[in-house]
């Protein structure tokens, strides 16, 4: 079944097939802006819509998150005079393993698997894997970064995958040379002065949450450290800054056993505990310093910086007593 969201402005766009030339352009380019291409990376449901399942088990849906990604492309091009510009656009899924079986298949094929009655998920699960090896879609829908000369697509519940900036043909996975063998966050930073890339990944079973440090040329993992966390946090985002990593383990957790009891598998835990760490940028579990702060919820951290000899992470901070965010508040 088709949901609601995916209607109005959030219903989902084909593929044009090229790139084509914007004829009417409101407004003026800056002389001195750069020409280059803008990516935006974004989820657009294959099939026309997000999709629900009803069984004896009972209903399962996809939420607004998990719709196959697609990149959109605009091309700033300056054709003569500092004042001329031509402008191209084009748009394209990325290619993902399980995007192509779905295609293939000209259906959906993956049952919904996050969200909804405890059994349903559970079954969602188990059927996923026996039929496809995966219990959920690579969606690949979050982000696009670059890094070392290349430009990669990712969503954080699978490893990036490369993607042709001139036409937005998806290429291999980056595993780093084979040494990333998780997932790897939608929000990798780029550490400053060095170059390196500081990366992590999240997952719903153990290691819970691991960091690691890519060299800047983007060939070698340099470090790679399990945070040995007791939960399974949704840990979206880190921060950096020139010495540290921040870490944030708030109690919005993912729990497979919480299902075989009926509740759900994302859950604010509202009488859990929530800390802020701050860790060396090769240190290890033991070296991190936690800060307990009162439970919230929060996705991305801005603007971490040192004074001093100390590490100051201000962030925009999402502060609710649920899962199901509706505003947001921002907080020095």
């Amino acid at each position: 079944n088709s949901t609601a969201t995916s209607s109005s402005n959030f219903a989902p766009v084909d593929e044009i097939g090229g790139s084509i030339e914007i004829l009417q352009i409101e407004g003026e380019i800056p002389k001195d802006f750069p020409e280059g291409v803008y990516i935006r990376n974004g989820s657009n449901p294959l099939f026309g819509a997000l999709h629900s399942t009803v069984s004896v088990f009972g209903e399962s849906s996809e939420i607004w998150v998990e719709g196959e990604g697609m990149l959109h492309a605009l091309y700033f091009t300056k054709t003569g005079s500092a004042s001329s510009w031509s402008v191209s656009y084009d748009n394209r899924y990325v290619q993902s393993e399980t995007l192509k079986i779905e295609q293939d298949r000209q259906k959906p094929c993956f049952l919904p698997a996050i969200e909804g009655d405890s059994a349903a998920i559970i079954v969602a699960y188990i059927l996923n894997y026996l039929r496809f090896g995966k219990v959920n879609k690579n969606i690949t829908n979050t982000n696009v970064f670059e890094h070392a000369g290349r430009v990669y697509a990712v969503a954080e519940s699978h490893q990036p995958q490369e993607i042709c900036i001139q036409n937005l043909e998806t290429g291999n996975t980056w595993d780093i040379g084979g040494e990333w063998d998780r997932p790897f966050t939608a929000h990798p930073k780029v550490a400053p002065g060095s170059g390196e890339l500081v990366i992590f990944g999240s997952d719903a079973k153990k290691p819970f949450l691991v960091v690691g440090v890519v060299s800047d040329d983007g060939t070698k993992l340099k470090h790679k450290v399990d945070l040995k966390l007791n939960r399974s946090t949704l840990c979206h985002d880190i921060g950096v800054t020139l010495k540290y990593n921040i870490i944030i383990d708030i109690p919005l957790t993912i729990d497979i056993g919480r299902l075989t009891t009926g509740g759900q598998l994302i859950e604010f835990e509202k009488e859990g505990y929530a800390r802020i760490g701050i860790m060396p940028r090769y240190g290890d579990a033991e070296s991190v310093m936690w800060f307990d702060v009162e439970p919230f919820c929060m996705f991305h951290l801005i603007n971490c910086f040192e004074e001093g000899c100390c590490s100051r992470p201000p962030f925009g901070r999402l502060r609710h007593t649920r899962a199901k965010i509706k505003q947001t508040r921002n907080t020095p």
